[in-house]
């Protein structure tokens, strides 16, 4: 019988100066009290149970029975509102308020109930870009977009920058696979043909030649990444991937995640994985396609057998700006641990048709000169 699924605990940690609740601080790498600025330096001994630490859950057991036995570490301070716009779920931990969608700008924000079966992080990768540093590297973005127009920047920087945690899924399987398949030859003939004068000439020809194979392949893929987020466009998020999450994460704890905006998952585990098992398909395919011998192949099988399956729930942090140009909404995105940025923009039709133009000058100009 599978174990049931129970995530660990956590617990508070109060300032030892004036008692209030601890934040995380990108910039200072610490817990730092938004009351009285006391900072306590971060470890492994703070962690409400460190014997735990940053655990693997057993995914066939937690498909069955998803309950969280843990919940967020701070009781009754957690509240969940909805945008209207984008459908985001943002969670609020201990007194923080939206006014607007931090994803997209929408007031449209409505209160939502707390899921009781929702599974709760497990594990966070703090932020380690400070706000000052996101927005020099988001300025240097914005300088380097040619066709962008001229009122871009002061359009989109204006707007408030926001640091958030977003729901990642992590699996880890161990794949013992066999397929077989139509490994392809090249091989050369030389045949003969009329050219456009009818004189005879000679041409390599290249021929295949088709020849059964077969094999095994044992692959480990360990935290394969699947996002949890309705609130940022995943082509941006791959863009800024990876996270160090097999390296530098942490056991959850509300310090980490207190005065942040906290995005709930609304990709759920079932689907996750699903998501996750097609991928994991793909890459077989293409990790058994790369041991067919020969030029090339034909007709791959393969039967993959997965085993050893598991999953965290997991938050990592990315500064988001978000701003609307025209009738249309864009985001910036910029991976709160390692500084990647991708981002959307507008374009200036009246900038590309100056640059199509110069560019025909030129060449007019260059054949002129080389009459």
């Amino acid at each position: 019988m599978a174990d049931v699924y129970t995530p660990a605990t956590v617990g508070k940690h109060p300032c030892p100066e004036c008692g209030g609740d601890l934040q995380w601080n990108a910039a200072r790498q610490s817990l730092v009290c938004p009351y009285c600025g006391t900072v306590v330096p971060w470890s492994k001994g703070q962690e409400a149970d460190p014997g735990t630490g940053v655990v693997e859950q057993d995914l066939q057991a937690a498909l069955k029975d998803p309950a969280t036995g843990r919940g967020w570490g701070d009781g009754d301070a957690r509240r969940e509102v909805k945008c209207q716009s984008c459908q985001a779920i943002s969670v609020f931990v201990d007194g923080k308020v939206a006014k607007r969608c931090d994803f997209c700008g929408s007031p449209s924000i409505i209160e939502h109930a707390s899921s009781n079966d929702a599974i709760t992080p497990q594990s966070v990768l703090p932020f380690k870009i400070s706000d000052g540093q996101v927005r020099d590297r988001i300025r240097q973005w914005y300088g380097s977009r040619w066709f962008a127009p001229n009122r871009l920047k002061s359009a989109a920087l204006t707007d408030t920058l926001h640091g958030v945690y977003l729901p990642y899924w992590t699996f880890d399987a161990q794949v013992s696979a066999r397929w077989q398949a139509d490994a392809g030859h090249y091989y050369y003939e030389t045949e003969s043909f009329r050219n456009a004068n009818g004189q005879t000439q000679t041409r390599q020809v290249q021929r295949v030649r088709w020849v059964p194979a077969a094999g095994s392949l044992n692959h480990l893929f360990d935290d394969e990444l699947v996002p949890g987020t309705a609130g940022v466009h995943a082509k941006l998020l791959r863009q800024v991937e990876p996270f160090p999450t097999r390296t530098d994460l942490k056991a959850y704890s509300p310090e980490f995640v207190r005065g942040w905006t906290v995005e709930r998952y609304q990709i759920d585990l079932h689907k996750a994985e699903k998501i996750n098992q097609q991928a994991m398909g793909q890459q077989m395919q293409a990790l058994c396609g790369r041991q067919v011998p020969g030029d090339t192949f034909r007709n791959l099988q393969v039967d993959a057998q997965y085993q050893g399956r598991t999953f965290k729930h997991i938050l990592v942090p990315v500064w988001l700006v978000s701003y609307t140009y025209g009738a249309r909404n864009f985001q910036v995105v910029a991976n709160g641990y390692t500084g990647a940025i991708a981002g959307e923009q507008p374009y200036s039709w009246v900038k590309i048709t100056f640059a199509v133009l110069a560019v025909l000058l030129l060449i007019l100009v260059a054949a002129m000169l080389s009459q």
